[in-house]
């Protein structure tokens, strides 16, 4: 059996990852691929409920509590959907993975970069996308959009623009490190513009 993709999306608050994501699953399936949508933290049914705590804590928690809750997450998602998903010749997409937690841990919360690392590559079983697709956005821009809809802010949205600011900066150095398997697209502009370029990314990566 052939092997599946692995996709993730990644970016600032506001950006527009979880819209793209979806776009492109609706777009792959429409070519005849079996598609799994999913995202960190939530992938899975305990996964859920971390989302819940992380985003809505009742009490405060520390930045070391969060990044273990991400772990603890992520270690779950792996082996209970990403990979059993990619080994069965699927297109994994996921909204959110490993450079989230360096963007967001190192960059906003400015925990030490050799302990995220090591959380990040233990809770992931060294396992790492074949195509990261960073949607770009100013901070403030971004920021804009998210607390444009009408819902409650999550505790990462309430954040502030400087902490916003240097998880920018950290997944754009990433993504400097990495630029064969990270691609940025700049997500301001059309939905459909900024899907195109998602799409064309793909192609010319030839992983599907």
């Amino acid at each position: 059996m052939k092997k599946g993709v692995f996709i993730t999306f990644e970016g600032p608050e506001g950006c527009g990852k979880s819209t793209h994501a979806k776009l492109l699953k609706d777009h792959l399936e429409s070519l005849g691929h079996k598609v799994i949508l999913t995202r960190e933290p939530g992938g899975t049914a305990v996964g859920r409920t971390i989302r819940e705590i992380l985003a809505y804590p009742s009490e405060p928690l520390t930045a070391l509590t969060e990044v273990m809750l991400f772990a603890a997450d992520r270690a779950l998602h792996v082996e209970g959907v990403i990979l059993p998903a990619v080994n069965a010749g699927k297109v994994v997409l996921s909204d959110r993975f490993i450079d989230s937690t360096i963007a967001y841990q190192i960059g906003g919360r400015e925990l030490p970069e050799d302990l995220v690392r090591y959380l990040n590559s233990i809770s992931s079983k060294g396992l790492l996308p074949d195509l990261t697709i960073l949607l770009d956005i100013p901070v403030e821009e971004g920021l804009k959009r998210a607390r444009a809809e009408n819902r409650e802010f999550d505790r990462f949205e309430k954040e502030t623009i400087a902490f916003h600011r240097r998880v920018r900066d950290k997944y754009l150095e990433i993504a400097k490190e990495s630029p064969k398997r990270i691609k940025i697209i700049n997500s301001q502009g059309k939905i459909q513009d900024i899907q195109e370029k998602i799409r064309e990314a793909i192609k010319l990566e030839g992983i599907i």
